[in-house]
């Protein structure tokens, strides 16, 4: 389990393809790499949401972090894309005894959204995104979403599309400060919206 709340930025440092798979080592910032004793925080076992999908650590050389992943994961989400170099939203899973700042992130990625428009105003920035229907059926205005991986508010929520309003702090420490336009970002509902369009479904039907 995951909160939305991205504990800084990772880079791309290497992919290599194992068949219909890869392994994607990820370099880690400082603050998330070792402790204030220097120790580190993270090991192998370990589950870290990568742009907001839930990935096993399987290996740590120099400091960098390997994942593997799959067939599914590689055509369901934004990570398909990936190229060395890219930025990407690191969040390791919350501890037990840990505080909720966000919302419930499972690190299951429901889909994928294209950054539909993007418009300033003074200090905040406003983004859309268009998706399935059947993602938008999950959101109500007002609720939660994670757009790679981050916790977020929707503003508005149409047909196929909704839209966020983002402060410069979001966009400074996360990689939406990075997108464009036509940029593909992964897309969680959150976990209450399917629960209620579950029950209301089952209701209907019977």
């Amino acid at each position: 389990m995951f909160t939305g709340l991205v504990e800084g930025r990772g880079s791309i440092t290497n992919i290599s393809s194992v068949g219909p798979s890869i392994d994607l080592t990820i370099l880690p910032p400082p603050e998330m790499a070792h402790g204030p004793d220097g120790s580190p925080v993270a090991g192998i076992g370990d589950s870290v949401a990568i742009n907001g999908c839930c990935l096993t650590i399987v290996r740590i050389n120099d400091g960098g972090w390997t994942f593997q992943a799959g067939e599914e994961t590689l055509s369901k989400t934004s990570l398909g894309l990936a190229k060395v170099g890219d930025d990407v939203n690191l969040e390791r899973s919350m501890p037990v005894n840990g505080r909720l700042g966000g919302h419930f992130v499972q690190g299951h990625v429901d889909g994928t959204g294209v950054i539909d428009g993007i418009h300033e105003d003074g200090e905040w920035t406003t983004m859309w995104f268009h998706v399935p229907q059947s993602l938008t059926q999950q959101m109500v205005g007002k609720g939660s979403v994670a757009v790679d991986g981050i916790s977020l508010t929707l503003v508005e929520v149409e047909s196929e599309r909704f839209s966020i309003a983002l402060i410069p702090h979001t966009l400074e420490v996360t990689t939406l400060g990075q997108k464009q336009v036509g940029d593909k970002v992964n897309i969680e509902t959150d976990i209450l919206g399917k629960y209620v369009l579950k029950m209301l479904a089952e209701a209907n039907a019977g």
